[in-house]
């Protein structure tokens, strides 16, 4: 069996491991949303639409610092919503050099979609694989990895039952 050096390194390659495991919840997220919705939402662009219903129309740079992403991978992200027609780009009233990036009606009842379903699956989901984690964090990463390699996040969420996953309040929109 070959050594998994990203773990045997230890901190020193800590942020290539929070990407892998990062990487590996998230493709878990998508299967899942396309096993619940029958729809395929690539994970980022979940976040971006929690984004826009949370804090309203938003602008590329607004929307980048929101998500801690770069302008360029938000641009191309954006320009991929157009094309699925959830999200569509306007005009600010008070500049008009400035785009503000709107939920189109699909994107809205897209929205409604993931608070209902897929939203409320994940995160419990994830909260199960974090309980009762013990010791530092190089220790819990890698009782992360096993619990995943034993059984996906999609796994986990499908057997939940559907009556124990609570509706999270992400359309709750934050003051300005």
């Amino acid at each position: 069996m070959v050594e998994d050096v990203i773990k045997a390194l230890g901190y020193a390659t800590l942020g290539s491991r929070l990407r892998r495991l990062g990487e590996q919840l998230q493709t878990d997220a998508q299967e899942l949303s396309g096993a619940l919705t029958g729809q395929d939402l690539p994970s980022p662009q979940n976040s971006a639409l929690a984004a826009l219903v949370r804090n309203g129309p938003l602008s590329i740079g607004d929307l980048s610092a929101s998500l801690g992403q770069s302008q360029p991978g938000v641009t191309r992200m954006i320009g991929k919503m157009k094309s699925a027609d959830l999200v569509t780009a306007q005009s600010d009233p008070s500049d008009g050099r400035i785009s503000k990036i709107h939920l189109t009606e699909h994107g809205a009842a897209r929205i409604a979609e993931l608070e209902r379903l897929h939203w409320p699956a994940v995160e419990q989901a994830v909260a199960a694989l974090c309980e009762g984690l013990q010791g530092s964090l190089l220790e819990q990463l890698s009782q992360l990895e096993d619990i995943l390699a034993e059984k996906s996040l999609k796994q986990r969420a499908l057997e939940a039952s559907p009556k124990g996953i609570e509706q999270t309040p992400l359309t709750t929109r934050t003051p300005q």
